[in-house]
């Protein structure tokens, strides 16, 4: 995907990408690939997601060390994007099972009243209740929990996005 065109009797040929970020990355990443050389030359809004449209020069000096560079950056941000995801999945997946289980509990009561056994009805509602009202606190709680282990992680990722713009900053200059 490059372009070529004279400027003054001279050869310029860019190079073109596009890439699709979520709109809380959008400021970080703009700023990470103008440290890496690129200019953004259009953007598009989508659901939770922005499109950058980005262009540079392909004859940049140092160009393969910031196309090394760039890919660290970019493994960090979809490593984040992915650890950002994994705070709420298994707190999900933990308050599904438990509200699952609750409704398990909730038929079989049902099961019993239908079948006149009164005392065995009220035996199975109330694990019932409460595997209905229990997953919302285990949600809130896992979901502490993740965002304690998870969010160091982040932060390692967010280090090496800087330390990435760095080198590239001092490459350019």
């Amino acid at each position: 995907m490059s372009e070529m065109r004279t400027n003054e009797n001279k050869l310029v040929m860019n190079e073109y990408l596009e890439v699709s970020v979520k709109s809380d990355l959008v400021q970080l990443c703009s700023d990470c690939y103008h440290t890496l050389g690129w200019t953004i030359i259009n953007s598009s809004s989508g659901l939770d997601a922005v499109k950058l449209k980005l262009q540079r020069d392909r004859k940049i000096k140092n160009r393969v060390a910031l196309c090394d560079l760039q890919r660290k950056c970019e493994d960090a941000f979809i490593n984040i994007e992915k650890l950002e995801r994994s705070k709420n999945t298994n707190a999900m997946a933990l308050a599904l099972g438990a509200g699952i289980v609750g409704t398990v509990f909730m038929a079989g009561a049902t099961f019993a009243y239908l079948a006149a056994m009164i005392p065995l009805c009220v035996v199975l509602a109330i694990p019932g209740f409460i595997g209905w009202g229990l997953p919302y606190f285990l949600y809130k709680k896992n979901v502490k929990k993740s965002a304690d282990r998870v969010n160091p992680l982040i932060e390692s990722n967010y280090d090496m996005i800087y330390e990435a713009c760095e080198k590239a900053s001092q490459l350019l200059a």
